[in-house]
């Protein structure tokens, strides 16, 4: 799957200026963008400003915490994502109407 969110964009929320990691950031990018459609329920919309600073977020959090966790982070996921994303998400009460 090839990201919809350009690259450039993520390069630059990390402030990477050469081209060692594309293959990384744009698997990283494909991987936050399907991350964010499982998690809400809904197709990715790269015209979404929203959708596209949480694919940015998960996946530069991802591109710099390779780890799971560690002595020092513990978060799985950035500070603030899931509120991000909490307007985009299918709610689903739990039953079905007869």
């Amino acid at each position: 799957m090839t990201a919809l969110t350009p690259l450039p964009l993520l390069k630059a929320q990390l402030n990477i200026d050469h081209d060692l990691d594309d293959a990384l950031l744009a698997h990283k990018l494909s991987a936050a963008e399907a991350w964010i459609g499982t998690h809400t329920g809904t197709t990715f919309d790269v015209s979404s400003a929203a959708l596209t600073e949480a694919a940015l977020q998960l996946a530069a959090y991802w591109y710099e915490h390779r780890e799971g966790a560690s002595e020092l982070s513990l978060r799985l996921m950035p500070f603030g994502l899931y509120e991000l994303l909490a307007p985009f998400r299918e709610q689903v009460t739990g039953h079905a109407d007869a």
